[in-house]
């Protein structure tokens, strides 16, 4: 008895994949024509999720009770790290946000880089050293100047935004 391969039909829309491709690109021109003040408010609804998350994740144990060490410590850290980035007399919510994007960017460069390099090193071709090279370079350049790289940080998401929607309405042309 042969195998009847069934196309599945995709499960999202093609016009709402449309509809995110168009706000990507709207966000990404806005981060590229004031990028300070779109960040700023980006940064703000990123502290008002984390800050509703944590009260949630500590109201949950009301009715539920599994994990609840985990709970707590989520719901401790949501709150005050919410609490740091809507917090408007705070002024430097923006900065700290950016460095720690670029920490955190530096470090996963620096740990894929070395990733990059045993899997080169293992037979994984020249290729994979290569990568591997230029993300512990790059991992290097971000933990050597993470202030230049929190402010130009609006900037890149901006073009990365323009981009990635310009390809998710290719894409939803294509479903069409």
């Amino acid at each position: 008895m042969g195998a009847v391969a069934i196309q599945e039909k995709n499960a999202t829309p093609w016009w709402l994949i449309l509809v995110f491709g168009i706000i990507q690109i709207i966000v990404g021109l806005m981060l590229l024509a004031n990028p300070l003040r779109v960040a700023n408010v980006i940064v703000w609804a990123i502290g008002l999720y984390w800050l509703v998350t944590g009260v949630y994740y500590l109201v949950s144990l009301i009715w539920d009770r599994r994990q609840w060490g985990w709970k707590i410590l989520s719901g401790i850290i949501g709150i005050v790290a919410g609490w740091f980035l809507v917090d408007a007399s705070a002024p430097e919510r923006l900065a700290s946000f950016g460095l720690a994007i670029v920490l955190v960017l530096a470090i996963q460069g620096l740990i894929m880089g070395i990733l990059g390099l045993i899997a080169a090193f293992q037979g994984g071709g020249w290729g994979a050293g290569i990568m591997g090279g230029i993300s512990i370079v790059v991992g290097i350049l971000l933990l050597g100047n993470m202030l230049a790289a929190a402010l130009v940080l609006p900037t890149v998401i901006g073009v990365f935004a323009i981009v990635g929607g310009i390809f998710a309405i290719i894409m939803a042309f294509r479903l069409k």
